[in-house]
């Protein structure tokens, strides 16, 4: 498998892939196709630097952000047809053997309800260490104090 760094010639296919991506993880995130390539833009413009997979065709992406202390993944999609193929791990393989520095600390997020990209993660070394917790203005309900319920500090 071959990377190459991403430029804005591939911007359409990004943003197709990363329309795909948010489709196939249940992301709540509604932008069309057209928005997504002017976000990524952005971040290709910005501190964020997008690989590209390919055997014979492009088959994945990543989009990471690398600061002094951590390389955050933000994206990572494979295409649909070559999922289960070894090609995820693969391009893994090559962001950890040949991309990123061996010193940095590595994450990514990942929706808690997208099993299968949580089991990925999980096999190419990624431990759990935070899970983000939320309600949606649309989604609260009366709250009710319980005396027996010990308060907690954030953080703690």
């Amino acid at each position: 498998m071959n990377w190459r760094r991403a430029t804005d010639f591939e911007l359409d296919l990004l943003a197709e892939w990363n329309h795909q991506l948010i489709e196939d993880e249940g992301h709540r995130n509604p932008m069309c196709v057209a928005e997504l390539r002017e976000r990524m833009r952005g971040w290709l413009f910005s501190d964020y630097i997008a690989v590209v997979f390919a055997n014979d065709e492009d088959v994945a992406y990543a989009l990471f952000r690398e600061s002094e202390e951590e390389i955050y993944l933000r994206q990572f999609f494979v295409r649909r047809d070559k999922r289960r193929s070894g090609v995820g791990s693969r391009a893994m393989a090559i962001l950890f053997e040949e991309i990123w520095p061996r010193d940095k600390r590595l994450t990514v997020d990942a929706l808690v309800r997208n099993a299968e990209a949580v089991a990925f993660w999980r096999s190419v070394g990624y431990l759990d260490y935070c899970l983000s917790l939320e309600i949606l203005p649309n989604e609260r309900s009366a709250q009710t104090c319980d005396s027996e319920t010990p308060t907690l500090a954030a953080g703690d």
